[in-house]
């Protein structure tokens, strides 16, 4: 095992360059992806609460069981809100905002804490301004309708989106992109790695020759370069015929 887990150290060590490529392609593929081809979402959020009441002695009460009712309500209201009833509404009073009954209803999201009175509309857009503007307009507008659909007045306003609010985009986290491609590029380039390894069946060195063979190495042939074949040309074409060492001897 310790022997096998030094292999794959070394291998990783040998193929650092590949890891490294590959790493930092992803990052900086993100990185551009992100900065430069990435349409900026903004959103904009404003509340509502559902508060019927009902007048005993000229006091203002309410009860466990009304707040029950309008919890209960609050699930109708939220399909109200996504309906054509309202979403139509929005796109004749505020022509404005440049969108249509279906384009409202793909960028608005209704939801509610558990056990809570308050509704969160939110919508999404190409700039705060925009998602501002809109949400308070079907805010104000289902504030007006609900009371004409369900005969009843008791949704109330709590707050609306500022307009003016130097928000920043939702999808534009460019540092947390740009983290998690490269740790994903290094993954993936650790697995390819390995995979090439597991694919090539060429022998590397003397010792998985002997390993594979059990057979000791009796000799080497050293990997020759270019050069060194080059050299040994020039050598060979500089010796003439007749040419050589002789050796003398004095009488």
């Amino acid at each position: 095992m310790k022997v096998e887990l030094k292999g794959y150290i070394r291998l990783l060590q040998k193929k650092l360059w590949l890891i490294v490529a590959i790493a930092l392609i992803a990052g900086v593929g993100a990185g551009v992806k992100s900065i430069f081809f990435t349409q900026p979402i903004y959103e904009a959020s404003s509340k509502l609460i559902v508060n019927q009441t009902s007048n005993v002695q000229g006091q203002a009460m309410m009860d466990f069981s009304m707040i029950q009712t309008n919890i209960k309500l609050i699930n109708s209201y939220r399909e109200i809100i996504k309906s054509s009833a309202i979403m139509d509404k929005v796109a004749t009073t505020y022509p404005d905002l440049g969108l249509t009954s279906a384009q409202l209803m793909n960028s608005t999201s209704v939801s509610t804490a558990s056990e809570s009175q308050v509704m969160s509309i939110t919508v999404q857009g190409t700039t705060y301004e925009k998602a501002a503007k809109t949400v308070n307009a079907i805010s104000n507008v289902f504030q007006s309708q609900i009371p004409l659909i369900m005969k009843i007045d008791n949704v109330a306003i709590l707050s609306e989106a500022k307009v003016d609010s130097n928000a920043s985009p939702i999808n534009m986290k460019t540092t947390l992109s740009i983290i998690v491609s490269l740790f994903a590029g290094l993954v993936l380039a650790i697995a390819l790695v390995f995979l090439l390894d597991y694919l090539d069946d060429t022998f590397k060195s003397e010792t998985e020759l002997e390993k594979e063979l059990g057979l000791p190495v009796l000799t080497v042939i050293s990997k020759m370069k270019k050069d060194d074949l080059k050299n040994t040309k020039n050598y060979v074409s500089q010796q003439k015929v007749g040419d050589g060492t002789y050796v003398t001897a004095n009488q």
